[in-house]
């Protein structure tokens, strides 16, 4: 049959199907759809105006309430306009437009579908290119969900006529390079500057063109066509599968699989597990970092990102809402695309798309949803595995949702939860990586009647569950076997009136056993907190000579304006030291741990003058201590707020009172500044620090990466993204710099409002 006849008849078949999908409703379903709809998407199949509806994989993958809520609502950003139907008419139109590209799994599909899942995974060999729920191996597209992502039509024609349509990014191609090897696989993507090609073991392969001396593509699929009577079989079965249920167990892993984290990458979050943002590369120096220039620029659809980039044998993994993308990192070139609509169901920060990374161990990439739910998605084809949704067993779930990367300890999963500023009892959990199965969780609020619950009097517990939300990524410790974390402020914030005492285990550092999760030690930083400062900013763990004494250490710049220095094995304050001018709540840390409170500075209804103000000396941006020189590196912030009782609530600016950001250095044995770098801007910024070559890269307050001599604070570098605050909500600085690399360069990488930005040395 040649390409022309073929194609004919494809189109011949959409045709039928959009006849019957509309005769099936009727004329009214008709007359609706010709009068509001045709303008725009003529037939249904599109015209200039308006995106094809048949077999379209986006319409197919809403819900028939998010399909009714697009019509009801419109997309006004794509010219769409809103529909208010009555409801009948509305729900005749959702229906029609659904039967478009109504999926497999919805239609009556004959065939046996047992006998064709032994076909696929015995004789037929299909298993030995695709996967179905982690069976089979990753080289063709995962098949997991396939009854859900395409029409019946679209299936039988991708087995029965493979050729005539290749799937996007799975042509055959032999690459030969200038070393002399040569690679065959699927060109996942390619342009005349770089090429990019999975070969049929899993692994990516990312050139730079200059690097390639010929591409040969291959013709054809490498998929061979489905014959004889098994086929009906293999249709049933692909028909049937519709993906990974929420909190169905994940398939075992195989062996190790992916590759192991080596010199160069940036494997998780913070770079490192124990959450020191220090990167042992060296070719970027403060000799040759004024040579920086831009390499790639990669726009994610939303207006402000706050992921740190994970890198992994050359692959970056970046997030947005509810998504990831996985990049070619030398090239900033798409190598797969995971996404889901955001839930609706999520209060604060999630609802605004909030997401700060994922976490990698082998195959798998995690990901935690604005619902909290985790997420395994492949690493070679970024298909789901197992969904867990981590507010199982939780009595009461309003208000939780979730922004920050898992974190990978040993074979586990650990991931918090958010919501604490809203009403929630928090908590943390880990679950297996290979199954999504719950091992542990560790409650951060008791229940009234319990333990603990004697440092809660009154009836915040009863009411509001507490607070002492696990929202930001904690650290782990392989030597100790610990897992470092901490917890954010108590509810309600401001009005301690309903929760007379401490606050257990509010504003804390927990160190929990990571097999067990059971407490080793804590620390609170301010008990009976007033003022919203949790103690979520990063507990970087260091073994160093302290005081002359080898020793296992943990750092925190806390949101209260305490620089605190504790022996991490057992809990033993060390050092704490004001790091900010701008502090009056307290006079110091005494021997006991505990704050010494100056009278007076209680929140109230009219308001009191506290500092530091409710952002906080700092906050969750990224910290990082040199062993070289030695010293801690902070964004501080140096503000005063004034603090009002609820329903008045937080702590406003004071007007003719500006706050400034500083970049500042700590010698961590006695606290004092060894230099600072005071910044110009509204002190509303959120970028951390990197260190690397003894150069320092941190978030400027107007908006620029700069780039600081580690030892003297001098500038060396710049750029100016204008991700700054002053530019209004949404271009403030929500990331912090990470550094990988590959190909054999250094790189620096960042987010900067929704582009991902990556620069090297010429």
């Amino acid at each position: 049959m040649s390409f022309f006849k073929l194609r004919a008849g494809l189109e011949a078949r959409a045709t039928a199907g959009l006849l019957l999908a509309l005769s099936a409703f009727g004329q009214d379903g008709r007359g609706l759809f010709q009068k509001q709809c045709s303008v725009c998407h003529g037939d249904g199949r599109g015209t200039e105006r308006g995106p094809n509806l048949a077999n379209n994989r986006k319409v197919r993958g809403l819900s028939v309430a998010q399909l009714r809520a697009v019509i009801r609502d419109g997309v006004p950003s794509r010219g769409m306009p809103a529909f208010p139907l009555p409801t009948a008419e509305l729900d005749a139109l959702t229906a029609l437009v659904r039967s478009f590209s109504a999926p497999a799994a919805e239609s009556a599909v004959s065939g046996d579908r047992a006998g064709g899942e032994r076909f696929f995974f015995g004789k037929g060999g299909c298993a030995n290119c695709h996967m179905v729920r982690g069976r089979g191996k990753a080289a063709g597209p995962d098949l997991s969900a396939v009854g859900r992502e395409m029409t019946f039509g679209e299936i039988e024609d991708a087995v029965k006529r493979p050729a005539a349509k290749i799937r996007a990014g799975y042509q055959m191609a032999s690459l030969r390079l200038r070393d002399g090897s040569s690679v065959r696989g699927f060109l996942r993507n390619e342009s005349r500057y770089n090429v990019q090609v999975q070969d049929l073991n899993g692994r990516f392969h990312l050139h730079a063109m200059e690097e390639v001396l010929e591409v040969r593509r291959e013709a054809g699929s490498a998929m061979p066509a489905c014959s004889g009577a098994e086929c009906g079989d293999v249709l049933a079965y692909l028909s049937s599968l519709e993906g990974v249920r929420v909190g169905e167990k994940g398939p075992e892993l195989v062996g190790e699989g992916g590759p192991k984290a080596k010199v160069g990458d940036w494997p998780s979050y913070h770079g490192y597990v124990s959450g020191n943002r220090h990167s042992l590369l060296t070719q970027i120096t403060p000799a040759n970092v004024k040579d920086l220039v831009l390499k790639w620029v990669f726009p994610v659809n939303h207006n402000v990102l706050e992921v740190t980039p994970v890198v992994m044998d050359g692959v970056m993994y970046v997030t947005g809402p509810n998504q990831v993308f996985a990049l070619d990192a030398r090239a900033g070139r798409t190598l797969w695309h995971y996404q889901r609509p955001m839930s609706g169901e999520s209060r604060g920060d999630p609802a605004k798309g909030t997401n700060r990374g994922v976490a990698v161990l082998g195959d798998r990439v995690f990901l935690v949803t604005d619902n909290a739910h985790l997420l395994a998605l492949h690493r070679v084809t970024g298909q789901l595995l197992w969904e867990t949704a981590i507010t199982e067993g939780v009595e009461d779930k309003r208000n939780m949702g979730n922004t920050a990367a898992p974190l990978v300890v040993n074979d586990l999963v650990v991931a918090g939860i958010s919501g604490g500023d809203m009403g929630m009892r928090g908590f943390l959990d880990a679950y297996k990586a290979s199954t999504g199965e719950r091992v542990w969780r560790f409650w951060t609020v008791p229940k009234p009647g319990e333990p603990l619950s004697e440092t809660w009097k009154g009836t915040a517990l009863a009411e509001f569950g507490g607070g002492a939300a696990t929202w930001m990524t904690g650290t782990f410790d392989p030597e100790t076997n610990t897992v470092f974390w901490g917890t954010g402020n108590p509810f309600p914030a401001m009005d301690g009136d309903q929760r007379k005492g401490d606050n257990l285990y509010s504003d804390s550092v927990l160190a929990l056993d990571a097999a067990t999760g059971k407490l080793k030690w804590y620390y609170q930083f301010t008990p009976h907190d007033l003022y919203d400062w949790d103690g979520g900013q990063t507990p970087l763990l260091v073994n160093r000579m302290y005081r002359g004494r080898e020793r296992k250490l943990l750092l925190q710049a806390n949101r209260n304006g305490f620089f605190y220095v504790f022996d991490r094995t057992n809990g033993e304050l060390l050092l704490a030291e004001k790091f900010v001018d701008r502090l009056n709540w307290a006079t110091g840390i005494g021997k006991d741990g505990r704050p010494v409170m100056a009278p007076g500075l209680e929140p109230t209804h009219d308001g009191t003058k506290v500092c530091p103000n409710v952002l906080g000396a700092a906050n969750w941006p990224s910290v990082a201590l040199n062993p070289d020189t030695g010293w801690f590196y902070v964004q501080a912030r140096e503000a005063c707020g004034i603090y009002r009782k609820p329903p008045s609530w937080n702590g406003r600016d004071i007007p003719l009172e500006p706050g400034q950001m500083v970049l500042r250095a700590l010698n961590i044995e006695t606290g004092k500044r060894m230099w600072e770098v005071p910044q110009v801007g509204p002190a509303d910024s959120w970028g951390g620090v990197l260190s690397t070559g003894g150069v320092i890269f941190f978030g400027e307050d107007s908006g620029a990466l700069g780039a600081v001599d580690a030892k003297t604070g001098k500038d060396l570098w710049h750029l100016q993204t204008n991700a700054s605050a002053a530019l209004g909500d949404g271009h403030s600085w929500r990331s912090s710099p990470m550094t990988f690399m590959a190909g054999g360069k250094q790189y620096v990488a960042f987010a900067a409002g929704p582009n991902v930005l990556c620069f090297g040395l010429p």
